[in-house]
């Protein structure tokens, strides 16, 4: 397994399940059917029984990995003593007819030769339900079978037009002029074949530079947005509209200790952020499909939003260990399910709350049924902020001690009930646009009443602390404040005094249940970034953007965390909230986008 410090790994997937794929062409992660089925490849966290899908080069000379531009496909290009070749490694995804998307769980690696008369070698170990048992082969005409051995029955195809006794044997294969490997969850049906599996792979493609090219996107760092966006879209569950913060479990903020989590899951907060986005560059359908998840999440009007559900909608999400695994380069333990969903996050209300504000904006002469029924949820929503906002809570950073009136939850609130009556009043409903507003301004007195430290200069974590928080930047990206007010400059030029180290942001450096933080956060880098801008700090600003994105993997993908020493990637990856901070930071700069308003979006020329 090659160790690299920037977790140089491919992210492929077609919004049904992902796979990570490693510099030399090893898949180290995969779930199959779905993002959080149990795992059949894990070597991404136990090296020596987690299990993977390795396709080598004999005499390997030299390798180049990269995307095909505006695509999720993965493009490795080995060259080899005897000659070179290429695997294009993705899951298929393409339109059905108008508008059906065929997104099967399988894994297509197609091998084409370049010169000469390459050898391989396939590593094929699958370890079922998490590696925790052995996986039985039987090899069939046109497929080989795996099968678990204990627990819970998974089984597995792989198809190829190779041999597949040599495959399973390891055995030195010479390719031709192509070659194929499809890994599936399910049986096939129809026969495997060069023509087949060409046909998709151009589908897939196509698909893929369709959606670039409906994405709204600035004239400069278009690459770099689209291969954001893309990694957003790739977190977006198709069946059921949910968002996944991140396709992996258990990957740590620090290395070797036990700050990791299960992110497989739809946080309500991250994915409402990741919608509104979407809706704001062209893409509505994944909008009208996460309203529909929120909707059946909110059958009645006396039911409350959670704070996060699985993909299929479930609430409860209980946190397990898993002991038999030794964790990414030994940090224990690795963890399935999150017991944040037990806890009290009332910043969700404003970011759901956002992203309902922006779909209205931009649908309201459209789905007229669909509209009724998220007013509903605006006004159900509502009556929860009414009962919550003065409740301590456990925060965008879900500390696990006890709550607090943390103040960013308190500005989310406001942002919530602030938005309602902006709808309100796109649907002229008087009453309601006094009322919420009245609400929005009783909740804005009493944050800066109480959340403002005079001595400290800044506004702080939660009510009677002294700890900066960076989630208070974002009270500019709302429009809680105005760019020219004296306490939102003094917290922005305190929060970087106190939480940028080598240009890179904590989320804030005071101890909590896990020790004293020692990684900077992705995400709240480019949200000082934002804040810095806002306030007239541009250079520095961009200084800062021009540091991090050098911390991209060399593929152009984020984690959660950063190393502030060694500038290694840690934590889940790739990170949907720190793409998500991306494209908006790229926007800022490059166009002075305003975030604060959709209604009120400077226009911008676009390719």
């Amino acid at each position: 397994m090659t160790t690299d410090i920037n977790y140089n790994f491919g992210l492929i997937g077609n919004c049904a399940s992902a796979a990570l794929v490693s510099p030399d062409s090893s898949i180290e992660w995969l779930c199959l059917p779905f993002f959080d089925s149990p795992s059949v490849f894990a070597r991404l966290l136990d090296k020596d029984k987690g299990g993977h899908f390795k396709i080598s080069g004999v005499g390997t000379t030299k390798i180049e990995q990269k995307y095909v531009p505006g695509t999720p496909i993965l493009k490795t290009i080995v060259a080899t003593k005897d000659g070179s070749f290429e695997i294009n490694d993705y899951m298929p995804r393409y339109f059905v007819g108008a508008d059906k998307v065929y997104s099967p769980s399988e894994v297509q690696r197609n091998i084409m030769v370049l010169s000469g008369k390459p050898k391989i070698r396939v590593e094929l170990k699958a370890m079922p339900n998490y590696a925790s048992t052995d996986a039985e082969y039987t090899v069939n005409r046109d497929h080989i079978k795996i099968a678990s051995v204990k627990g819970d029955y998974n089984s597995f195809f792989l198809y190829s037009n190779l041999n597949l006794n040599k495959i399973i044997a390891g055995e030195l294969i010479e390719l031709e002029h192509f070659s194929y490997f499809l890994f599936s969850y399910h049986e096939k049906l129809e026969e495997i074949c060069n023509d087949k599996i060409y046909v998709e792979y151009e589908k897939t493609k196509t698909y893929w530079l369709d959606w670039c090219q409906k994405t709204r996107a600035p004239r400069n760092h278009r690459p770099e947005v689209l291969r954001s966006a893309i990694t957003l879209k790739l977190l977006t569950f198709q069946k059921t509209g949910a968002v996944v913060a991140a396709p992996t479990t258990s990957l740590p903020e620090i290395i070797g200790e036990g700050r990791n989590w299960d992110y497989r899951f739809c946080w309500v907060r991250d994915a409402s952020m990741t919608i509104e986005l979407y809706a704001r560059l062209g893409h509505t359908e994944s909008a009208t499909r996460f309203m529909n998840f929120i909707l059946n999440r909110l059958p009645r009007k006396a039911e409350n939003i959670r704070v996060m559900y699985s993909i299929s909608g479930e609430k409860t999400l209980e946190e397990q260990i898993l002991p038999h695994l030794s964790g990414y380069q030994d940090s224990r333990p690795v963890r399935t399910g999150n017991q944040a969903y037990t806890q009290d996050q009332n910043d969700l209300y404003g970011e759901l709350i956002e992203a309902i504000y922006t779909y209205f904006v931009i649908n309201i002469d459209r789905d007229i049924q669909l509209i009724e029924e998220v007013w509903t949820v605006v006004r159900s929503l509502i009556n929860q902020v009414e009962r919550c906002w003065t409740k301590p809570d456990s925060g965008i950073w879900e500390r696990r001690g006890p709550a607090q009136h943390y103040v960013h939850s308190k500005m989310m609130n406001w942002v919530a009930v602030d938005r309602a009556a902006k709808i309100a009043r796109l649907l002229e409903k008087p009453a309601y646009v006094d009322k919420w507003s009245g609400l929005a301004h009783q909740i804005k007195e009493d944050i800066l009443t109480h959340g403002w430290d005079e001595p400290l200069g800044s506004f702080v974590m939660h009510y009677g602390s002294k700890i900066y928080d960076a989630s208070n930047l974002l009270m500019l990206h709302y429009g809680f404040l105005e760019r020219t007010d004296p306490k939102m400059i003094n917290t922005v030029r305190q929060s970087y005094d106190n939480l940028v180290k080598n240009d890179l942001a904590f989320r804030y450096i005071a101890e909590d249940d896990f020790g004293l933080p020692r990684n900077a956060f992705i995400v709240t880098t480019f949200w000082m970034i934002n804040a810095l801008y806002l306030i007239g700090e541009k250079e520095k600003a961009k200084k800062m953007f021009e540091k991090i994105s050098r911390h991209r993997n060399k593929l152009g993908l984020y984690s959660e965390a950063i190393d502030i020493t060694s500038g290694r990637l840690t934590g889940n990856f790739p990170q949907g909230y720190s793409h998500l901070a991306h494209i908006q930071t790229i926007f800022l700069l490059e166009t002075d986008y305003d975030w604060s308003d959709v209604t009120k979006t400077r226009k911008t020329t676009f390719l």
